[in-house]
């Protein structure tokens, strides 16, 4: 039966019916409460019985679901332009990406900012609350990794489900309300907590985000373990490997690299040792019940979808060559399986990147929220080019004066007096995929600011 999912209000038709749902975790990076009965669950693989794909599959075709927005987008979209876009980024796109105002010349990233499956689940998010303008409104995460938005949303009556001791509190949620799923997905624990409550969800998950989730159930069946690299605290990363069986979570090639010299028992480079070395490293990143000498004999690639290409690239060829020197060469489709997960825009953002540090500036901004793993990426980027470059948030970090508060790749924040060299001055700029044009505008204008003042003094 086709189900519209065109409504006004919440329905009271059909809903999803399950059997009431166990899940059981150890590896905590979160876990979800609420007061239906389930027990509390954290983000490890669910239980052999329970099919992660098929519920979602159902989920997916109740009336208590929508991911595809309400009718609104003509209208919503024009509210989001008046919000988010920039007569500075149109005249620098106007022109060849390069533009220059006063003493500074700004080149602009050719593939930067709002990506589709952004704008897509800010659009969703923002029709809900015009569907909903009563009812409240839940989201279980940031929809996107950027505070300007995140803000926006909040003004709109969109309130984040609390968290207390690593645990979210379904507990305020109630049947009738909305429930927004972010950009990055939610852990089918998550799901199942909501549906069990009757709530309106309304998924804003990113395609290529679930694109990555049917991999690791492609794994799953094959009863292969899924090396997902990623950041174990990372919202999409916890998703995946809710859809995963066995799994692994490696951040870095280095990790990568632990992990095939213990397969090949210290052959690679002798960085690993002992079995309980091994799981005390990767603690917080493994699935329930994980054996290293039993769960790395058959293994899948898969990704979160905003880390950096060329190392999810080169951590799969380590695996497959590692399998074929343990397995030979003829065997190793029996040992490794490897698809495609990384996401469109985040090549072409990094692929612009790459093309941007290699034109003579001066410095490099790179303007994204702080927990945006796909804008560290960049930063990295511009970072192994030598050129100096700064992380920032928004256009507060700039100021009072020369001076600007940035974040480094590894996390720490610093402050660095007379950023901006003085006279004239290239500068390249680009943004994260969780960026709106104008917060980058509002960067610019600053910097215009400050050289209009600097040029104002020598005079």
């Amino acid at each position: 039966m086709a189900i519209s999912l065109q409504f006004s209000r919440i329905s009271t038709g059909t809903e999803l019916s399950l059997p009431e749902t166990r899940i059981s975790r150890q590896r905590k990076p979160f876990s979800v409460r609420c007061s239906s009965g389930g027990e509390a669950a954290t983000s490890s693989s669910v239980e052999s019985e329970f099919n992660a794909k098929a519920f979602r599959h159902n989920l997916t075709r109740s009336d208590n679901y929508n991911r595809k927005g309400f009718g609104h987008k003509e209208e919503i979209l024009e509210q989001m332009s008046q919000e988010f876009t920039s007569d500075i980024i149109m005249k620098l796109k106007e022109n060849g990406y390069e533009y220059t105002w006063g003493n500074v010349t700004v080149k602009l990233a050719e593939a930067y900012g709002f990506c589709w499956g952004v704008e897509r689940a800010v659009q969703i998010a923002y029709e809900a609350r015009k569907q909903f303008p009563t009812e409240r409104i839940w989201i279980t995460n940031e929809i996107i990794h950027n505070p300007t938005v995140n803000q926006r949303l909040k003004e709109m009556g969109v309130k984040n489900i609390p968290l207390e001791d690593g645990q979210k509190q379904f507990d305020v949620v109630d049947k009738g309300d909305v429930v927004v799923l972010p950009a990055f997905g939610a852990a089918v624990e998550e799901m199942v907590a909501l549906n069990d409550k009757k709530v309106q969800i309304v998924d804003t998950t990113c395609p290529w985000v679930s694109k990555v989730w049917n991999i690791v159930d492609k794994h799953k069946k094959g009863e292969y373990t899924s090396i997902i690299h990623g950041k174990y605290l990372h919202e999409e990363t916890i998703a995946t490997a809710s859809f995963a069986g066995t799994y692994i979570i490696v951040k870095d090639m280095k990790e990568a690299k632990y992990v095939c010299d213990y397969i090949l028992g210290g052959g690679l480079d002798g960085s690993s040792s002992t079995k309980e070395a091994f799981m005390e490293k990767f603690k917080n990143a493994v699935s329930d019940g994980f054996d290293p000498d039993r769960d790395l004999v058959k293994l899948g690639i898969a990704n979160q979808t905003t880390m950096l290409k060329g190392e999810t690239e080169e951590i799969g060829k380590l695996v497959e060559t590692t399998m074929m020197q343990k397995y030979e060469v003829e065997n190793v489709n029996n040992h490794f399986m490897s698809f495609n997960t990384i996401c469109d825009a985040t090549q072409e953002r990094q692929d612009a990147m790459y093309k941007l540090v290699e034109q003579q500036v001066d410095l490099m901004l790179v303007v994204g929220g702080w927990n945006s793993s796909n804008t560290s990426h960049l930063l990295e980027i511009a970072d192994e080019r030598g050129i100096p470059s700064y992380w920032i948030d928004s256009e507060k970090r700039i100021g009072p004066g020369n001076k600007i508060s940035h974040k480094l790749l590894h996390g720490e924040l610093v402050e660095k007096d007379n950023f901006l060299p003085e006279g004239p001055i290239t500068i390249g700029i680009t943004s994260g995929a969780s960026t709106p044009d104008k917060v980058v505008e509002d960067v610019l204008k600053k910097v215009f600011n400050l050289k209009r003042e600097e040029a104002l003094q020598l005079h």
